[in-house]
């Protein structure tokens, strides 16, 4: 409580520029138990450091195995802390993971294409976005722990992912990240469309999965919608 109370003591590590407290706001409420101070320094280094009572100890060691102990002064640790990433690891997904993972990929696809129709263009890149990209990474990192026996992980967001697929296939995915008219985001969608199409088609051949033909009636659809409102220039 002293801590928290008066923050005067965060100034033995530099000159914070920005500051953010996470327990402390009211438009986004706290995720975690704890109290967070996200600090930038004037020398641009950056320091997340989170507050805990004693007696969450032994939950916050077993829900993060990727920590390391620098300093246990009163010796309250009582064994060895060994760093992994394990928890992290691409993990290899079920038949039935991998049926929702298309299923929910194509199922959102109308959604995309009638926010293109309607010409609600920010309607369109959410779901584009937030549905229909997630499900195509999450697919190309299965691809990825395939290839590397889910030793590994392709990190927050598949920043990493990159280091684990053909260079055609990572422009590809860039090249769907253009979305500022309609008409690169039908583009976007085709691609999105060709790559899943591909990489859901290897995954199951390569770990034994029926392959599901949500995309056969969807791709028709979604062609059919083009060629009604762009190709025929209905608006």
């Amino acid at each position: 409580e002293p801590f928290i109370s008066n923050d005067d003591w965060l100034n033995q590590f530099g000159n914070i520029i920005m500051m953010q407290k996470p327990e402390d706001m009211e438009l986004f409420p706290p995720e975690e138990k704890g109290f967070s101070y996200l600090m930038l320094f004037d020398d641009y280094n950056k320091i997340d450091l989170t507050l805990l009572p004693l007696e969450e100890l032994d939950n916050y060691l077993k829900g993060d195995k990727l920590i390391k102990v620098l300093i246990d002064k009163d010796c309250r640790i009582k064994r060895d802390i060994v760093p992994t990433d394990i928890d992290y690891h691409v993990r290899k997904p079920s038949a039935r993971e991998y049926d929702d993972c298309c299923n929910e990929f194509w199922n959102v696809t109308p959604y995309v294409i009638k926010g293109l129709c309607r010409k609600e263009i920010l309607f369109a890149i959410d779901h584009l976005n937030q549905i229909l990209r997630f499900e195509l990474l999450r697919m190309m990192s299965w691809k990825v722990g395939i290839k590397t026996e889910f030793s590994l992980s392709v990190g927050k967001n598949y920043k990493y992912i990159n280091k684990y697929i053909d260079e055609d296939l990572w422009n590809r995915l860039l090249s769907t990240y253009r979305m500022d008219s309609y008409e690169n985001i039908w583009k976007s969608l085709f691609i999105c469309h060709q790559l899943f199409r591909e990489v859901s088609k290897e995954v199951a051949e390569l770990l034994g999965f029926d392959y599901p033909e949500y995309g056969k009636n969807i791709t028709r659809y979604t062609e059919d919608m083009y060629k009604k409102y762009v190709e025929n220039d209905y608006f």
